[in-house]
């Protein structure tokens, strides 16, 4: 594939995946707190099993097609390592603190601290998100 392809590939998941990021941390997640306790759990039940559909494919798609980048474009320098340590950033981000949470909430329903922890420790996946992602429209930028 040509890199002006796999950058384009790149930026548009990366895009989608920051977009949707934004939207869990502004609206999504702060609106946890307005959720009834007694109808808590399966509001978190619903949401687990949704989102799951929505942003594990992209993840995964995103982790290939960066790993993609940073081996078959030298040309583009140290940003193709960058753009792929954004990436792993995010995964441990999101399976080191954000799943925890998650569990901690499926176990034990509603708790406004967790809720909390949730949305406060979510900004390094939303800044690393949004990072990559005008790091790719750079690179694409300066392709084209």
């Amino acid at each position: 594939m040509k890199l002006p392809h796999l950058l384009l590939l790149n930026c548009a998941v990366a895009a989608y995946l920051t977009g949707l990021i934004w939207t869990v941390q502004l609206v999504h997640y702060p609106g946890f707190a307005y959720v009834a306790p007694e109808k808590f759990a399966a509001f978190h039940q619903h949401h687990t099993r949704t989102m799951s559909w929505v942003v594990l494919a992209p993840m995964v798609l995103e982790l290939g097609l960066a790993g993609w980048l940073a081996w078959a474009a030298p040309e583009l320098g140290p940003a193709r390592w960058g753009q792929l340590g954004l990436v792993l950033l995010i995964w441990a981000s999101t399976f080191l603190i954000s799943v925890p949470f998650h569990n901690r909430l499926a176990a034990h329903g509603y708790d406004y601290v967790a809720i909390d922890g949730l949305v406060r420790t979510n900004w390094p996946r939303t800044l690393a998100w949004t990072i990559r992602s005008g790091l790719l429209g750079w690179l694409l930028w300066k392709i084209l």
